[in-house]
């Protein structure tokens, strides 16, 4: 644990005014040292524990969306939290499929983790995750996955059921090109290969079934809803106590910006 503190303090660039770090965080397990943005509480003090919240970026973007989406030090300011935002890339947050390709997965748990943990007091009671389309994806995957490390885990515009005709659709739809399942053929494997049913979120909570709560919304004109709304009947079905938001908005930052204070929220309602 020293010995990744040291290299923490090596690496990082500090901004004291604002009480934000970026890490360049070095990793065996992607092809490139990981950029991590971190936020802490202004009047953050070793003496103390502190909530973490982890949160996703989604597809096509990076590790400074969500700076870029809201104010994070306002909410670690006001939430008393630190906030985590990691670079992701294009890893759907899995250990790749194809052959060396990005170990995402094990990189989050087995370098990210044991460095923030090394570097900052948590109160280990209170560690959530977030995340908007593919990091709603993520965070919902690592909450399911790994439920003895989050107290409870949120979603916005999650991309959670991944379906090669769909999400080409999905592609198109934005980009006007494949580039969004090609990318998910890396991570996931060829379809007809690899069944992509079993990356799905409502496919892992059947798998390992989770009666504790977490959050879901999604905006009514959002073309990533039957995703939400999929998830949201396995919950009732299954009586998972999970929240369901549906409100006015599409796939877009405007949204975000106004979801991630509803998730915020969530998680200080359930501190213990």
């Amino acid at each position: 644990m020293k010995q990744i503190t040291i290299l923490l303090l090596c690496i990082y660039m500090h901004t004291t005014a604002t009480a934000q770090t970026t890490w360049i965080l070095p990793t065996k397990y992607l092809a490139q040292p990981d950029s991590v943005l971190i936020f802490t509480p202004q009047h953050y003090t070793p003496a103390q524990h502190y909530p973490l919240v982890y949160l996703l970026h989604g597809y096509s973007e990076n590790y400074l969306q969500w700076s870029r989406t809201t104010d994070l030090q306002a909410l670690s300011n006001r939430y008393n939290a630190i906030i985590v935002c990691p670079e992701g890339g294009v890893t759907y947050y899995v250990n790749a499929a194809a052959r060396n390709g990005a170990a995402y997965e094990d990189f989050f748990f087995k370098d990210l983790v044991p460095a923030v943990h090394a570097a900052y007091t948590i109160d280990t009671n209170n560690i959530f995750i977030s995340g908007l389309s593919m990091g709603g994806y993520g965070a919902l995957r690592y909450f399911i996955l790994h439920p003895d490390y989050f107290n409870t885990a949120a979603s916005t515009s999650g991309a959670l059921q991944p379906a090669f005709s769909f999400y080409q659709q999905v592609s198109q739809h934005f980009w006007q090109s494949n580039r969004l399942t090609n990318d998910m053929t890396l991570a996931l494997g060829q379809p007809g290969h690899t069944n992509w049913q079993e990356y799905r979120i409502t496919t892992l909570l059947q798998q390992h079934p989770l009666h504790r709560p977490f959050l879901i919304d999604c905006g009514s004109a959002d073309i990533l809803l039957p995703d939400t709304q999929a998830l949201q009947a396995l919950a009732t079905q299954l009586q998972l106590p999970a929240t369901c938001i549906t409100q006015p908005g599409d796939h877009n930052t405007a949204y975000w910006h106004t979801a991630i204070e509803y998730h915020f929220l969530y998680f200080q309602q359930h501190l213990r």
